[in-house]
């Protein structure tokens, strides 16, 4: 489980003091897809980096398992498998020898590696570029290949940041079904997205977010209840407030 309070978190610019995230608080539970929806530029990113370590709050809070982001550090990537917003592959080695090697970095003997490797790879559908060079993937090979070395060692918790940019219509509809997976074995998902059907789709829960803040959180049909709206997306235009940034 990991649970947000009150985070918030500002970069200083030429023009100025950029409040990015302002005060976002939410839980994301155990066997459930909790999504970040919100237009480009909401604050989504800035807040999966803090949730996984990569930056510091300037206030808030963060706890994966019961473990606090700022004073366990180390037990909370532990817990974590994450797919950032940068999909940089190795490209000198193959999708095996990309797993592998973070497999190693876990601490995991090569029989658990191999073992783990196999059922990612069948999993994801990607048994057939396992040991070719990931120079030259397409964008989907490196997207499945990148979330297979951050599932290696078993993570109660996975942290996705806009898993099905850019690939095709098959291998996100191959992506979904892996995340349903993930949920059915009791894991806690959180991926962020701006793309309305990917999030109706999959979550069980949804945080909206716009201009660094949360303006809305629940299951798709109490979003749809408490704007009066039948379709998810008219729900979301009216809980930001805008159209922009939105994708059909």
């Amino acid at each position: 489980m990991i649970e947000v309070q009150n985070l918030h978190k500002s970069f200083k610019t030429r023009t100025g003091l950029v409040q990015a995230v302002r005060g976002v608080s939410f839980t994301a539970r155990d066997g459930e897809i909790t999504g970040l929806l919100g237009p480009n530029g909401a604050g989504k990113t800035t807040t999966l980096r803090m949730l996984y370590t990569l930056m510091s709050p300037d206030e808030g809070k963060v706890s994966v398992d019961g473990f606090d982001v700022a004073t366990h550090a180390n037990d909370v990537r532990r817990r974590l498998g994450v797919l950032p917003d940068a999909r940089g592959v190795y490209k000198r080695l193959t999708a095996r020898e990309n797993i592998s090697y973070f497999g190693e970095l876990h601490g995991l003997n090569a029989a658990t590696i191999t073992e783990r490797t196999a059922r990612l790879a069948d999993a994801l559908g990607m048994a057939d570029v396992l040991d070719r060079r990931t120079e030259g993937f397409s964008q989907g090979q490196r997207t499945k290949t990148a979330i297979a070395r951050a599932l290696v060692h078993d993570p109660k918790n996975v942290i996705l940041d806009e898993p099905t940019n850019g690939l095709d219509v098959m291998t996100t509809r191959g992506l979904r079904e892996f995340l349903r997976q993930l949920r059915a074995e009791g894991r806690c998902v959180i991926f962020s997205s701006h793309i309305m059907q990917e999030v109706a789709a999959l979550c069980d829960r949804i945080v909206v977010i716009a201009a660094g803040e949360v303006k809305a959180m629940g299951t798709p049909d109490e979003l749809r209840a408490r704007t009066g709206h039948d379709n998810l997306e008219d729900a979301f235009v009216q809980l930001i407030g805008s159209e922009e940034g939105l994708h059909a």
